[in-house]
Formats: C-alpha cells, sequence, structure tokens
C-alpha cells in the first residue's frame, strides 16, 4: 500500500498487521511502499522498514520478495548511504543463518535430512510415491520438511546477496564477506553442487566486470585493495575445493587467480603465492602430470626459500626432499613421442597453459622439449642448490638412479633407501605455509623408475636373459607388473626388447633397427599385396593412366585450392596482427612520451617552487638571526654593566653571533660553578649534622629495642600457659564424652547390621528382578525378529505367487490371441474357397447361357475357350482391374465398388429374361436369391456379383 503520507505510517500498518497474524499483508504492504515511485530518496525511517520487511521475509521465506526489495533499496540508496544497505543485508544474512541454525539444532540427524543432490531442485515424483508407499514417518520425514527449506532459503539469500552487490565498488568488502561465507556454507555442509554454482556466479561476475567496463561504480582492479580482495576471495575458493575433493573445480580456480594476475599485471604477497603453488602440487599429483607437480614443487621451495625467514633447516630439508622425489617420479621417456602432428600441437599448447600457470613464462615457438623436461627440471635442481639441501637418503637415491651404473643389484640398493624415504615426512612448523609433507606418496613412483632404470641397464649389457633371474633383480613387483611396465617403455620407445615366454627367456635389441625393420616390414606387405592383386585381377590393356588420375585431380586441385585461401586468410590476419600490434607499440610509446614529458614538466615546477621555498627559508632564517644578534648583545650588554669590575661592551667594538654565544656560555658556565660549589659547602655541612644525629640516638634505640624484648618474653610465656590450661579441659571434656556414649555402641553395631542386611537384600531383589527384566527383552526381541522373518517370508512368497499369477495369465492371454488369429485365417481361408467355388459355378453358368443363345439366334456354336478371358466393355473393364488390384481380405471403398455395379449388373438380368420363352426364373435363381441373403464376405455391397468381382487369394495366385 503506497498511499501513505510517512513511511513510519506504513511501518506501524504492518506491525499492527503481524499481531493479529496476517504478516503476508504486512509484507505486501511493505514491497508496495518500497517499490512506490513516491519514496526514491533515502530516510532514516526507511531503514527501519527494510529491517522490518527482510524479517517479514525470512519468516515467510519469501525470497524473491527480498530480493526485489532490496535491489530498489540499493538504488534508494547508492549514492547517499552505502553504510545502511550493507546494514540491511548484514542484517538479512544473519537472520537467514539464525533460522537455518535452529532448525538444524530442532533435527537430530542433519546428514539424513540433508541427503539431497540439489538444494534447487524440486521433489522428484519418484520421492514422492516412494514416501507414500514407505514407511518414512516421525522423525525423518519431519527432518526433511523442516530443515531443508531453510537451507535451500539459506542458499538462495547468498546468490541473491551476491547478486545485488557484484561489480560495485562501494560494496566490494561486503560482496568478499558474503562469498565467504558461501563457501563456509558448502564446506560445512558438503554441498558440492552448490560450491560448483557458486563458482561458476563468482566467475560470470567478473567476466561481465571486464566485458561492460563503461559501467558506472565499477570496481578497479588495478587499486591494491580491489585486488587484494579479489584475490583472497579467489584463494578462499581453492582452499575450499581442495578440502572438498573438487579437483577440476580447484583448477578452474587456479586458472580464475592467474587470469586476475595477468589482467592487473601484477604478482600478489608471497604468503598468497606459496597457498597458490601448494594447491597447484596436489591438482597436479591428482591428475597425474608428475612433471608439472615437480615445476610446482620447485617454484613452491624457491618462495618459502627466499621469503620464509622463520623456515627451520628441517623443514627446508623435507621440502628440498619433496622437490627431488617429485622430479625423480617423472618418466624418464617422452609420452607423446609416438604422437601425430595434431596431438603434439594439442600437448605442445597443453604444456604451454601448464608452464604459464606455473609461473614459467615460454616462447610459442619453442619446442616443448627445450624447457619443460625431465632432464631440464633435474639440471636446474642441482644448479640451484635444491639437491643439497634434501636429505642423505634422497642425494643417495638421485645418484643411483642417475649417474650410476648397476644392471644387476640396482633395485637391491633402492629398496632400503626406499624404505627410510617412506618413513620421513610429517606435519610442519607453523613458520610454514604447506601443512604437511609425506614422502611416502613418492615410492610407487620411485620404484617404477628403478625398473625401468634397471631394464634400460641391463639391455646395455645382455642380449638375452632369463626371466626368472630378472624377477629375482626386481623384488618390488611380480612378473606381470614388470611386463606392463616394459611394454609401456617400448611403446615410447625407451627401450627395446621382447619376450619369449615358450623359452623363458628376455630378448634385448636395438632401437633403431626394431624401428627400420617394422617400417620396412609394413611397406614390404604393402607392395606383395598390390602384386598378389595384379595377379589376380589385371588391369586392362590400353587403359589409359590419365583416367585414373583425372577422377582425383579435381579433388587434390579444390584441396590446394582451399589451402592456398586458409594460408592467404591466416598471412592476412598474421598482417592484421602485426599493423595492430604496432599501432599498439606506438600508441604506447607516444602515451609513454607524453607521460614523460609530463613526468619532466611536473619536476620542472617542483624544482621553481624548491628554490623559491630555499629563498624564502633563507630570508627567513636571515631575519631570525638578525634578530637574535640584537637581543644577545642587549642581555650580554645588561649582564656586564651589572658586574663590578668588569669593562662593558664598547660602542663601535666589532660583534658576531658567535662571540656573543660564546660570551654568553662563559658567563652561564661561571654561574653554574659558582652554583656547585655552594651546594658542595651546604651538602658537606648536612653530611656533619646527619652523622651527629646518628651518634646521639643510637645507644637510645638499643635501649628501647631490649625493653621490648622483656616484654615480648613476659606475653609469649602468658599465652603459653593459657593455651596449656585450655587443652587439658579439652581433654577432659572428651574424656566424660566418651565415657557416655560408650553404652550406646551395641546399639550402634545392631543399628548398622540391620541397615547392611536390608541394602543387601535391597540389592539382591533388584539384581533379579533386572535379570528378569534382560531375559524378557531377549525373548521379546527374539520374538520380534521370528515375527519379521516371518512377515518378510509371508511377503516375499506372496510376492513369488503374484508374479507367477501375471506370468500365468500373460500366458493364457498370449494363447488365447494366438487361436484367435488361427481361427480368422482359417475362416478367412473357408471363406475364400467358397467364394472362388462360387465364381466357378457363374462362370459355367453364363458360358451355358450364350451358348443357348446362340443356339436360338442360329450361330454356329463356338467351341469354349478356357484360357481367353470373357470380353467385357471398355467401361466395365477399368472398374473390375480396379476391383481386382486389392489384396484378399483388403477393404475396398465404396466408390471403387459402387460405381461400376449397374453398368456390370443390367446386362446379364435382361439378356437372361430376354432368352427365356415362359416367365420362369432360371435354375439358379433361388440360389442367387440365397447368396443375395447371404451376408458380403468382403465387406461390399449384397450381391454375390459384386462380390464375386473381388479377387480371392486363389485368382490372384
Amino acid at each position: 500500500m503506497s498511499n501513505f503520507a510517512k513511511p513510519e505510517n506504513a511501518l506501524k500498518r504492518a506491525e499492527e498487521l503481524i499481531n493479529v497474524g496476517q504478516k503476508q499483508d504486512a509484507l505486501q504492504s511493505l514491497h508496495d511502499l518500497i517499490t512506490s515511485k513516491r519514496y526514491r530518496a533515502w530516510q532514516k525511517p526507511l531503514e527501519r522498514i527494510m529491517f522490518k520487511y527482510v524479517e517479514l521475509c525470512v519468516d515467510l521465506r519469501k525470497g524473491r520478495f527480498a530480493k526485489d526489495g532490496l535491489i530498489q533499496y540499493r538504488i534508494i540508496c547508492q549514492q547517499v548511504n552505502v553504510s545502511s544497505l550493507e546494514e540491511v543485508i548484514k542484517h538479512f544474512m544473519h537472520l537467514s543463518t539464525e533460522k537455518a541454525e535452529q532448525a538444524r539444532t530442532q533435527a537430530q540427524a542433519l546428514e539424513e535430512a540433508l541427503d539431497v543432490d540439489d538444494l534447487e531442485a524440486d521433489k522428484r515424483p519418484e520421492d514422492l510415491m516412494l514416501s507414500y508407499v514407505s514407511g518414512e514417518k516421525g522423525k525423518d520425514r519431519s527432518d526433511r520438511e523442516v530443515v531443508t527449506p531453510w537451507f535451500k532459503f539459506l542458499w538462495e539469500t547468498y546468490r541473491t546477496v551476491l547478486e545485488i552487490l557484484r561489480n560495485n565498488s562501494k560494496l566490494e568488502a561486503l560482496y568478499a564477506m558474503t562469498a565467504h561465507r558461501a563457501f563456509q556454507f558448502c564446506k560445512q555442509y558438503k554441498r558440492t553442487t552448490e560450491f560448483r554454482r557458486l563458482c561458476e556466479i563468482i566467475r560470470n561476475h567478473l567476466a561481465n566486470l571486464n566485458k561492460y567496463r563503461d559501467q558506472r561504480d565499477r570496481p578497479d582492479l588495478s587499486a591494491p585493495e580491489s585486488l587484494q580482495l579479489y584475490l583472497d576471495t579467489r584463494f578462499e575458493q581453492l582452499k575450499i575445493a581442495t578440502e572438498l575433493e573438487l579437483w577440476q573445480e580447484a583448477f578452474r580456480s587456479v586458472e580464475d587467480i592467474h587470469g586476475l594476475m595477468c589482467m592487473v599485471k601484477k604478482t600478489p604477497k608471497a604468503s598468497l603465492m606459496v597457498v597458490y603453488y601448494a594447491k597447484l602440487t596436489e591438482i597436479f599429483w591428482i591428475s597425474a602430470s608428475h612433471l608439472n607437480h615437480a615445476y610446482a614443487w620447485l617454484k613452491l621451495f624457491t618462495l618459502q626459500k627466499s621469503f620464509n625467514k622463520n623456515l627451520s633447516q628441517k623443514d627446508l630439508q623435507l621440502i628440498a626432499s619433496s622437490v627431488v622425489l617429485a622430479a625423480l617420479s617423472v618418466a624418464p621417456y617422452d609420452q607423446t613421442r609416438a604422437a601425430s602432428h595434431l596431438e603434439f600441437e594439442n600437448e605442445k599448447e597443453r604444456n604451454l597453459r601448464m608452464a604459464n600457470l606455473i609461473g614459467f613464462n615460454l616462447e610459442p615457438k619453442l619446442d616443448r622439449g627445450d624447457v619443460l623436461s625431465r632432464s631440464s627440471l633435474l639440471s636446474e635442481l642441482v644448479s640451484k642448490g635444491v639437491l643439497s639441501c634434501a636429505t642423505q637418503e634422497v642425494k643417495d637415491l638421485y645418484h643411483l638412479l642417475e649417474h650410476e651404473f648397476l644392471p644387476l643389484n640396482l633395485a637391491v640398493k633402492m629398496q632400503p633407501l626406499l624404505s627410510k624415504i617412506s618413513k620421513v615426512g610429517g606435519k610442519l612448523s607453523s613458520a610454514s605455509s604447506v601443512p604437511e609433507v609425506q614422502l611416502s606418496q613418492y615410492v610407487p613412483a620411485l620404484e617404477k623408475l628403478g625398473t625401468l632404470r634397471l631394464l634400460q641397464q641391463v639391455s646395455q649389457v645382455y642380449q638375452t636373459l632369463k626371466i626368472e633371474c630378472l624377477s629375482s633383480m626386481i623384488p618390488f613387483y611380480d612378473f606381470s607388473v614388470v611386463e606392463k611396465i616394459y611394454v609401456d617403455a617400448v611403446k615410447h620407445n625407451f627401450i627395446a626388447m621382447k619376450v619369449d615366454h615358450m623359452k623363458g627367456v628376455m630378448l634385448f635389441g636395438n632401437l633403431g633397427l626394431e624401428s627400420d625393420g617394422l617400417r620396412d616390414h609394413l611397406t614390404n606387405l604393402a607392395e606383395s599385396l598390390n602384386e598378389g592383386r595384379a595377379m589376380m585381377y589385371p588391369p586392362l590393356k590400353g587403359a589409359s593412366k590419365l583416367g585414373e588420375i583425372l577422377p582425383t585431380l579435381a579433388d587434390t586441385v579444390d584441396k590446394e585450392h582451399k589451402r592456398l585461401l586458409a594460408r592467404k586468410s591466416i598471412i592476412e590476419k598474421r598482417k592484421e596482427e602485426q599493423e595492430r600490434q604496432l599501432l599498439e607499440m606506438e600508441r604506447e610509446e607516444e602515451s609513454r612520451r607524453l607521460k614523460l614529458q609530463k613526468i619532466t614538466e611536473e619536476a620542472e615546477q617542483k624544482r621553481l617552487a624548491s628554490e623559491y621555498e630555499q629563498r624564502k627559508n633563507q630570508r627567513i632564517l636571515k631575519e631570525i638571526e638578525e634578530r637574535e644578534l640584537e637581543e644577545a648583545q642587549a642581555l650580554l650588554q645588561e649582564a656586564r654593566s651589572r658586574k663590578k669590575g668588569k669593562k662593558p661592551l664598547l660602542e663601535g667594538e666589532k660583534v658576531t653571533k658567535q662571540s656573543l654565544m660564546e660570551l654568553a656560555l662563559s658567563e652561564q658556565l661561571r654561574e653554574r660553578q659558582e652554583m656547585e660549589k655552594k651546594l658542595l659547602k651546604l651538602a658537606r655541612t648536612m653530611d656533619y649534622l646527619e652523622r651527629a644525629k646518628r651518634e646521639e640516638s643510637a645507644p637510645l634505640i638499643e635501649a628501647a629495642y631490649q625493653q621490648r624484648l622483656v616484654e615480648e618474653r613476659v606475653l609469649h610465656e602468658r599465652n603459653q600457659q593459657l593455651e596449656v590450661e585450655l587443652s587439658q579441659q579439652r581433654h577432659e571434656g572428651d574424656l566424660k564424652e566418651k565415657n557416655r556414649l560408650a553404652r550406646m555402641l551395641e546399639n550402634k553395631m545392631s543399628f548398622q547390621e540391620r541397615v547392611l542386611h536390608r541394602r543387601q537384600s535391597e540389592y539382591d531383589r533388584r539384581t533379579a528382578e533386572r535379570e528378569e527384566q534382560i531375559s524378557q527383552m531377549i525373548q521379546a526381541r527374539k520374538h520380534e525378529r521370528e515375527a519379521k522373518r516371518k512377515k518378510i517370508f509371508y511377503v516375499r512368497s506372496e510376492e513369488e505367487r503374484l508374479r507367477k499369477l501375471h506370468e500365468e495369465e500373460e500366458a493364457r492371454k498370449h494363447e488365447e490371441a494366438e487361436r484367435k488369429r488361427k481361427e480368422e485365417v482359417e475362416r478367412r481361408a473357408k471363406l475364400d474357397e467358397i467364394a472362388e467355388k462360387q465364381r466357378q459355378r457363374e462362370r459355367e453358368l453364363e458360358e451355358k447361357e450364350r451358348l443357348r443363345k446362340e443356339a436360338l439366334l442360329g450361330r454356329p456354336a463356338e467351341l469354349p475357350r478356357p484360357a481367353e478371358p470373357r470380353p467385357v466393355e471398355p467401361a466395365v473393364a477399368a472398374p473390375a482391374a480396379a476391383a481386382a488390384a486389392p489384396a484378399p481380405g483388403k477393404y475396398v471403398p465404396r466408390f471403387r465398388r459402387g460405381g461400376a455395379e449397374p453398368a456390370a449388373q443390367t446386362p446379364p438380368d435382361l439378356d437372361r429374361r430376354a432368352s427365356r420363352p415362359d416367365d420362369r426364373p432360371p435354375p439358379s435363381s433361388d440360389r442367387w436369391r440365397s447368396d443375395e441373403r447371404r451376408p458380403p464376405t468382403f465387406g461390399g455391397p449384397k450381391s454375390s456379383w459384386s462380390s464375386s468381382r473381388v479377387p480371392s487369394r486363389g485368382s490372384e495366385r
């Protein structure tokens, strides 16, 4: 209701509606007031109205109303009082969180209550059916009905607030705080789906920020405060993604951080970069990208060593060991060696992308193996001193795997080193940003590397080796695992070897010769196949080769033309890109020149201003010095004039500031010396007086002390005598009390025995009752389990019986349908047979009638021609042919069968009447009438002649 004179009236009206229980009407009235165009200027009552409005939205769970109201309130106080909007949004989130927590505390089983995949999805139909037919009642259903809606509303609240606060420079801190709270919500309740959606929302906000650069109140990412807020949000997103084990989302978060750093061209703090590389190591290790994992560890070690001065030597040694072991875990061969050109380019692009994420800037024209490779990484570790910081076991393992040649006992020497390394690790100190390092994760990769090195060295020494001998040399794996390892190595052209399982030996060869032989083998096979095909299908003599070339020539020309067009477009694009770069460079050069000129002008202005200020200061200092000189001369003249026997300062005498200051200082020094002499004399006098006083008071103090000792000794003796008398009196009273109570001892013992006996009997009775209750509970649980088993057996047997009945019913229906189908087929066959016989009789009658007519007219009789069909008129022949076309049993339209009936039916009747001298019907008239009364066979009119025109299956055959 927006017709209030003042906003306070709307608030009073809303409170009245709330008091009578009409919260929805109160919310609607406040919503109308907030969205009204009448109140577009910010006022203090509007803030109270918004507080009440968001409270009603939370109580009624009206997220859409809350979003509309907050958007309108943002428009109202955007340029006037942004802090008011912040307070309202904080209050809104606080209420939503509090309601969700209250619902969570009411529910006893939060995990069961929140067992839904998506908080934004509605309840599925199968869930509704299951809730009706299952026994889910009471607590579980109440959890789903109480807890889940409030958490849905809380999630909707976070989304609404982020949408309202997005891309606003005045609300950046509140936006970051909301994002952090939303991340903690996803982490606390393991909401992976909502976390992915939240990351996508924040990512879209940043994309829109870069897309719409002319937006009002747009945040400036070049400002340090804004950049820090955005980076903190992304780093929190990265941490939560790794804690939830959403590795794909974590990698996308890393890309977001890298894109933000590239956008502002500024490197964050070293502490944040340590977290960045620590998370990168986890992501690359999970994705089995060991080379990138090792490079990330190297960057992490460099940062820790350079910027973390509080890092202990032990932690640094552990991190360096991790770097070396990560580098050794990389496969010693190139896994894209046998890949196609397209795969190689994709791998190169991917490695460039990974190198940029890690922090290694590569040239796109360089080969991937020039920088990101295992050999370059190991050489970099040695040159930068990382290897020297590692533990002794890691150093020994490195030299053993990379520099030693021990084909027989390499694995045996590796095993104790690996066992020591697997025990090294643990949590680092609080000074390190990496919480924990475990070297045992690299042991499987190092065992595989040791196996490959042993196979490589054995292949250089031996040509043939028994499998049993090789298995004894490798204690890490069985031979089946070793076989998989060397197959992969042979595939990537690392070693050349074969296995003869029949002889139980391994054959080692040369890499180059084997590859050449394989290539020649395939070529020879292709040539042999071509020769065999030419012998089986010899080519035609005189055939021109031009005819074979021409079909493919057009395709070749077309492909070449397309390739040239593509190359031309690429060249043009490169030219345009080069021109754009030149223009950009000229623009940057011009801006740099203007900036330098501006800096020069500002420096000149600063120099002139400083010179002017310096001259001004010198003038002021000169005036101050002249004034001080005059004052000092006057003071010195006055001081000397007071002294008797001193020569006053003569006029005309040359006096400087220094001389005047020296004279003043000398006068002050002389006066200070005289004062010190007076004080020394006074102190000596005071010392004599104090010593005389103490000598006179010493005997008086000693006498007072002796008198005090005598008085205190007398007081002590009197107190001690009084304490002895009181103790004797108490002892005598205690003895009398003991004698008085001794006669009650027997009664006390009998009472104690009665009480103990009663308690023992009560204990025995309760123990028996408890055992009886336990036995009854056990029997009841046994009966309950037995009844449950019987019920389950009954339900299963009933389901089995119903299933069998259903299957029997289905089989009976199937048999019934099959029987009906067979009966229908037999009935149709009989009807077709009857129709065929009827048509045969009709043809015989027509033939006899024709012969009789010819005999009466005196025409010579002609022999019947059974093979020749009866001639019909052209008008009759077309419908007859059309009627004969459909298949037996097929429906014939009425217009097809009714149009030709009169023409085909009238002539035989007229001829039949004219041929007989009397009015007697023909011999077959009764059968004709009976056929007319008979129902139509194929759905035609009630006439045997028309039914005879429909051919049967026999006539078609």
